[in-house]
């Protein structure tokens, strides 16, 4: 038997949810729906530039679970692209936590550290 998921930590729900291709009607548009758990792992990795076991960190998971989680949301938001799709945020098992700033505001961006 499978081992259950946790709930993985993320800082909120997007205010802009869905994003399609101009131009082309909804009804003529398939559908890929991007887990909260995939936002926030592209929002922390991608966006904040956060090393994975950090990104992992704040997300309460393990470095391993970041890694699919990073590489299913890579996939999804290619097709999207490579393919003129809709892309919906929405569901998965998470937890909000609301004691660490989400980073969402204009021009805030963390760097990593440069050695």
């Amino acid at each position: 038997m499978p081992r259950p998921k946790c709930c993985r930590n993320v800082c909120g729900v997007p205010d802009k949810n869905y994003f399609k291709p101009r131009g082309i009607p909804i009804s003529q548009l398939e559908e890929v729906v991007l887990r909260l758990d995939e936002y926030e792992a592209i929002r922390l990795a991608d966006y904040e530039q956060l090393y994975q076991e950090e990104a992992a960190a704040r997300m309460n998971i393990s470095r391993q679970t970041f890694g699919r989680i990073i590489e299913a949301a890579h996939k999804k938001i290619a097709d999207v692209l490579m393919n003129g799709k809709a892309l919906k945020i929405e569901g998965g098992e998470v937890a909000f936590d609301e004691t660490k700033p989400c980073g969402h505001g204009k021009g805030h961006r963390a760097k990593r550290d440069k050695q």
